[in-house]
């Protein structure tokens, strides 16, 4: 099986997936918690140090670039690897990204969304943009405009597929978006009683 996380920075989606991931494996249900990174912080800070500054264009095809090759990786580990691969951003997420800076997904978006089996279930975390916000600003790992974020969401939103896509209500702490994941996955025995 196979499980997206998508949504916007700040949503809980690397702390719910890695929650989740534990409850699966404490059950005995073999779960493997994959980050498909864009390698967005690594460019961002290694522009910043050297003080370069490539058109828009040039750093999101390479963004692009690395989450397609990682999420093929990923696939890769859900084909011949056991149990469930639970997948911390998508396909689904760069074409969000691009669309919310303006950009067309190009062509290698579009041709592994066609080729790639889908995933069994898509999990879009929402939240409002004012608290994702607040969130990132108080990891102080990295830097979101709250305008950027609402632009994320919105295109998410808008994409052709977004209905089929199960949403969370990321506002609640993470256990009880993990109980509310296992609901929808039909696992209700691991929901704590």
């Amino acid at each position: 099986m196979i499980i997206v996380l998508a949504g916007i920075d700040g949503a809980g989606k690397t702390t719910t997936g890695r929650l989740l991931t534990q409850r699966l494996n404490a059950a005995h249900y073999p779960a493997t918690f994959i980050k498909n990174r864009s390698g967005r912080r690594s460019l961002s800070t290694c522009s910043a140090r050297h003080n370069i500054h490539p058109p828009v264009m040039v750093f999101e095809t390479i963004e692009t670039a690395i989450r397609c090759v990682n999420v093929l990786i990923s696939h890769c580990r859900a084909t011949f690897g056991p149990g469930t691969v639970i997948m911390d951003r998508y396909l689904y997420c760069q074409v969000a990204l691009r669309r919310a800076r303006g950009l067309l997904s190009g062509w290698l978006l579009p041709f592994l969304s066609k080729i790639l089996p889908t995933p069994d279930i898509i999990f879009y975390f929402a939240i409002p943009a004012d608290l994702a916000h607040a969130r990132i600003e108080s990891r102080a790992t990295d830097t979101e405009a709250l305008g950027h974020l609402q632009a994320f969401d919105a295109a998410y939103r808008e994409m052709e597929n977004f209905p089929s896509f199960v949403v969370i209500d990321a506002t609640l702490p993470s256990g009880q978006i993990v109980e509310d994941m296992l609901r929808e996955l039909g696992l209700c025995e691991l929901v704590l009683q």
